[in-house]
């Protein structure tokens, strides 16, 4: 199967368990994998005939930043869902979000959650 990939992308949003988090916000970063039959953009050249990653971005702002969630889990579950609804040309998505200033003492790069989700 074919993949759209996004990769590093930034979005400035307000989740966390501490209310700092929710107050201050901060850089949530999205990788994606978006499973799709690109056959026939691959001959027409044509955007309309695959998923365009500019909107897929749009729909992961909007998404990210409607809501204050606690969890990392639940945001990638509601990007995930948007993007299955919003999209149908998408047989599976595999998001890694990570979360590089999490309020934590320790050496780190950063955290994040996995998941894998499918029509």
């Amino acid at each position: 199967m074919d993949k759209i990939l996004i990769r590093d992308l930034k979005i400035f949003a307000y989740h966390g368990v501490n209310p700092e988090e929710k107050e201050q916000g901060q850089n949530f970063i999205f990788d994606i994998d978006l499973s799709v039959n690109m056959i026939k953009a691959c001959f027409s050249d044509n955007v309309e005939d695959t998923v365009s990653y500019a909107k897929v971005i749009k729909t992961v702002t909007r998404v990210c930043t409607a809501e204050k969630y606690d969890l990392l889990e639940k945001v990638a579950q509601v990007v995930c869902d948007a993007i299955l609804e919003e999209y149908p040309a998408v047989f599976n998505i595999s998001l890694t979000l990570k979360k590089p200033d999490a309020p934590m003492k320790a050496d780190f790069g950063w955290v994040g959650v996995s998941v894998y989700r499918e029509r």
